[in-house]
């Protein structure tokens, strides 16, 4: 479609008009053929391709059409409407019936390109549904038992015929290999052994490559069971797509051999990744490697199970492509899904019987350490063996389809439900490592195990999406279904006058991503960089960092909302329409987060201040955009809205000056000589080292009464919270002073008659 768009620039019109008549007639022949009932199911398989194929030539070009029809009718309203009373300009005039005739053309192709979307879609549910009953039909189908003469009779009848269009097949082959010079099978040949040496090669060294290239952690042994995996399925394919090269560059391909060879490739690629994925999660040789919790006596026991699991289903896909090749009889076909059911059901019956043997053993062996089941396993179990039965069941009544599908069907769920688990592993171990915290502590660390856990949830909600599509495949419900039936949304949801595309929404979501990452970049360089540069203190840099922070926030959510489609003009409108909610409902939210705006820019308290506020003291800790964190003297935190600080008296202790006071009240008898007193205060805070020089400790003489001499003695240190810790080391260093020198101390009424000071909070930590 992006030459028709290329195109449409000089003709809008003819181009896209091809492209929707072509859609169109799809759609039409497929609605036609719908109407005579007696579509086969490759068929409507075809029929659902083409539809799909127009709904997607459809859905582009209604994408490419629709800018186009907004512009011009944006340019139509910037000429405005025609004048009612006299003549318009010619050149405008000119544009205008130009514009109009444009605008008139590619509307009509939009809706036409619409219609054919719905349509298209309509005639995709109608196949899907056919394709659903005719399955169902199938499966009800019954022919003869097997333990009857008269099913062996037909085939002894219609085989003759089939072994000779094989006889005839296998004669084509021989005819292409027969064109090909012996020296180059011998180099084939040679290659595949050569293959075969350099997969049991890596596979030995896959541990060590392993163990030296991969972290350390779980990673290493999802690693070498995806390695284990990629191995496995690509050794066969590898060979038979050499094979397939030699015979097509020699021109012995022959036409009805190339999709044969095709499938045959798909066959062995799906039973080489069978047989890896079953060495991925036994992994017998390497038991401590292994991923799922399985004993290893039950591990032993099931080695088997791959090869012989791959060797049957990769059988049943070869028969059922060779019958169609050769289009064998329907006995040739109901014996051989009758054989492939059998196979199927015994192979899977011993697995499940030696399971039960194993468990049944670990019950009686301490030694042998079995998990207990969890309710979902033994439920899965439980309708496996039900699942056989019905299948053994439906063989012995004669009917054979119901009998193969149920064998397959099981199969298939082993298979993606291992597949599932192998993935779901691999993805967590990687997302884990990447962006795990990797023993990094605090927020940033948190936030990195957050992230990793986000991440690896919605991998695994994509994979158990896909397992449902697979698992929904074989019921006519497949995966080419579903995409198709949703296929539309690539197109995008209107909701209003915006359009959400998903590639739109991933954009506006790398958008945020990125941007938030550059911001927490910026904002750690501003605070452990740059701002130091400046001469701030540290609460007065916290708080440039944290109103950075906000600012990235709001800048990453404008430019998320412009990668999306969404203008900051319809923002401020749903802002305006939320108005009056926020006035009533989140009043409360909103005034608290503007006081803390108010507080990071103002500036009357900051992280490390001593605040005191509602008959509580501490130290502010963090200025969040809510509340604001305290940590008291006791270690637990306040939490006080922003508001609080704004509306109410706050002391704040470390506000202007950071000093602290040690001031003693001294009560001492009339006799006492006040020099000495003065002399021995001012040697008591000289000796402490914590007591400042500038300013200088005084000592008072604030009163005389009848019964004693009251002194203050007042010295500074460098913060308040050390004042309390200081005044109590004077304290005692004073009254050994005061008995060294003989000065009698005050008896018990002067000191009561004393006010003693208020003890200041105690230190924080």
């Amino acid at each position: 479609m992006a030459p028709v768009l290329a195109q449409a620039q000089g003709d809008p019109l003819a181009e896209v008009q091809r492209t929707l008549e072509a859609a169109r007639k799809q759609v039409d022949v497929a609605r036609e053929a719908l109407g005579k009932d007696s579509a086969s199911d490759a068929e409507l398989s075809r029929l659902r391709d083409a539809v799909q194929s127009a709904q997607g030539d459809a859905s582009q070009a209604a994408g490419a059409l629709a800018p186009q029809v907004e512009s011009l009718q944006a340019r139509l309203q910037q000429l405005g409407p025609v004048p009612a009373e006299g003549s318009e300009a010619p050149d405008v005039a000119s544009q205008r019936r130009e514009l109009e005739k444009s605008f008139t053309g590619l509307d009509a192709q939009l809706k036409l390109a619409r219609l054919l979307i719905v349509e298209a879609d309509q005639v995709s549910t109608q196949i899907s549904g056919m394709r659903r009953a005719g399955f169902q039909a199938q499966l009800g189908e019954r022919t003869a038992s097997v333990l009857d003469g008269a099913f062996w009779d037909s085939l002894d009848t219609e085989l003759p015929a089939d072994m000779a269009r094989l006889a005839e097949l296998a004669g084509a082959v021989r005819d292409a290999a027969g064109e090909v010079p012996e020296r180059i099978w011998w180099l084939v040949a040679l290659g595949a052994a050569g293959l075969a040496a350099l997969r049991w090669w890596l596979g030995r060294h896959l541990v060590r490559l392993a163990a030296d290239r991969v972290p350390s952690g779980r990673l290493r042994r999802s690693f070498h069971a995806v390695a284990l995996l990629t191995l496995d399925t690509a050794t066969p394919v590898l060979v038979l797509l050499a094979i397939r090269a030699v015979l097509r560059d020699h021109g012995a391909m022959p036409e009805a051999l190339g999709p044969l060879m095709v499938g045959v490739a798909v066959s062995l690629a799906f039973g080489g990744f069978v047989v890896g994925l079953g060495h991925a999660l036994l992994c017998t040789d390497r038991p401590t490697w292994r991923l799922p919790p399985l004993p290893d006596p039950l591990a032993r026991r099931l080695r088997w199970l791959p090869w012989r699991l791959a060797t049957v289903l990769v059988a049943a896909w070869l028969a059922d492509r060779a019958t169609a090749a050769l289009d064998a009889s329907l006995i040739t076909v109901v014996v051989l899904n009758a054989l492939v059911a059998a196979a199927l059901c015994g192979v899977l019956g011993v697995a499940l019987w030696r399971g039960e043997q194993i468990r049944r053993l670990a019950a009686r062996d301490p030694d042998i350490e079995m998990p207990a089941l969890p309710w979902w396993l033994s439920l899965l179990v439980t309708a496996a063996w039900a699942t056989l039965a019905l299948s053994v069941i439906g063989l012995l009544l004669g009917y054979i389809a119901l009998a193969s599908f149920l064998a397959k069907q099981l199969a298939w769920t082993l298979v993606v439900l291992c597949s599932a688990y192998l993935v779901s592993v691999f993805v967590e171990d990687v997302v884990s490592t990447a962006l795990g915290a990797r023993g990094d502590a605090g927020e940033n660390g948190s936030r990195r195990d957050q992230a990793a856990v986000l991440v690896s949830g919605l991998v695994r909600v994509l994979i158990a999406l896909a397992s449902v599509a697979l698992l929904l495949a074989p019921f006519g419900e497949g995966p080419e279904e579903l995409i198709g039936r949703f296929g539309i949304i690539r197109d995008g949801v209107s909701i209003g006058a915006v359009t959400l595309r998903p590639g739109a929404v991933l954009q506006a979501a790398a958008v945020f991503i990125l941007t938030l990452a550059g911001v927490g970049l910026m904002r750690r360089w501003l605070f452990a960089r740059y701002l130091p540069t400046t001469g701030m203190d540290e609460g007065m840099r916290s708080s440039a960092a944290t109103l950075f922070g906000y600012v990235g926030f709001v800048a990453a959510v404008a430019l998320a909302l412009i990668a999306v489609g969404i203008g900051l003009e319809r923002v401020a409108w749903i802002a305006s329409a939320l108005s009056v909610g926020i006035g009533f409902g989140l009043q409360a939210v909103v005034q608290n987060f503007v006081s803390g705006l108010i507080l990071l820019a103002e500036r009357p308290v900051k992280v490390g201040d001593w605040v005191a506020i509602g008959g509580v003291e501490g130290d502010i800790r963090r200025i969040n955009a809510r509340a604001t964190e305290i940590q008291m003297s006791d270690h637990s935190t306040l939490i006080v809205p922003n508001s609080e600080f704004i509306t109410k008296t706050v002391r704040n202790v470390t506000h202007t000056n950071p000093l602290g006071v040690v001031s003693v009240k001294l009560p001492m008898p009339l006799d006492t000589s006040a020099e000495v007193v003065r002399e021995i205060g001012l040697a008591v805070f000289a000796e402490h080292e914590s007591v400042l020089d500038t300013p200088p400790p005084a000592v008072y003489l604030e009163g005389i009464t009848d019964r004693s001499l009251m002194f203050n003695l007042t010295g500074y240190v460098a913060s308040p919270r050390t004042a309390y810790g200081v005044r109590s080391a004077v304290l005692f260093t004073l009254l050994e002073r005061l008995r060294e020198a003989e000065v009698t101390l005050p008896g018990p009424e002067v000191a009561t008659a004393a006010v003693p000071p208020a003890p200041p909070p105690r230190p924080l930590a």
